[in-house]
């Protein structure tokens, strides 16, 4: 079965180094954004032993990777659908396509606290189904309210390919009127021009660090 990289944090190890050196030996990827998604410990998640997991969110621009991933590795392209409740995600890779479909429940809706349960999984191994759409549900809640997308980017992009971005994540279209009023802030425009794309050149943008961005009171 197909499964999410991991494996056991050493003794002598900082919790926050342990995926650099898994997501290394596991997937040969180096050197990317990483931060602390959640930490799984229901009783039965794995049927070898107690295992408490804490996972891990990865953002990469995988067009920018100088390193291949290795042999037992492998990219996936996500589709999603939801009904009643219930979100289906659908993984391609280039030689296998399969599904999995996890319910999300509201236990608070003041404080956004949902609870999350398998309904269908057949060829992901353990809980991973409920680590990816928990990740999910993450990068968007996110992308809200801070700059985690533009880890995703590239050092100079047009607005275009930043709305691209912003959709396929919140699986959505937008307006590009709105959608430019509220990265506004966030990016600064420059003197490049991109080129060679089969279209009228459209102007490059860079992201603006927190330093730079103005603060309204």
């Amino acid at each position: 079965m197909w499964c999410l990289p991991g494996g056991f944090v050493a003794s002598d190890e900082h919790l926050d180094d342990c995926p650099k050196r898994i997501l290394k030996n596991e997937t040969n990827l180096t050197n990317i954004y990483l931060e602390q998604l959640y930490t799984f410990g229901h009783v039965n998640r794995d049927p070898r032993m107690r295992i408490v997991s804490t996972a891990y969110l990865s953002l990469v621009n995988k067009n920018l990777l100088s390193q291949s991933v290795s042999e037992n590795s492998e990219w996936f392209n996500l589709g999603e659908t939801q009904a009643d409740g219930v979100t289906t995600i659908t993984l391609t890779g280039s030689k296998t396509e399969f599904e999995f479909s996890v319910a999300k429940t509201a236990q608070d809706k003041n404080h956004f606290q949902y609870s999350y349960q398998i309904t269908e999984n057949k060829h992901l191994a353990f809980d991973h189904a409920l680590v990816i759409a928990m990740g999910i549900d993450r990068l968007r809640n996110k992308i809200g309210y801070s700059d985690i997308v533009f880890h995703m980017m590239p050092q100079l992009f047009t607005l275009g390919e930043l709305q691209q971005v912003y959709e396929t994540i919140l699986n959505k279209s937008l307006l590009t009127p709105s959608f430019r009023r509220i990265i506004a802030n966030k990016v600064e425009k420059t003197e490049q021009i991109q080129k060679g794309k089969g279209h009228r050149p459209s102007v490059l943008f860079r992201y603006k660090s927190k330093n730079e961005q103005s603060t309204d009171f």
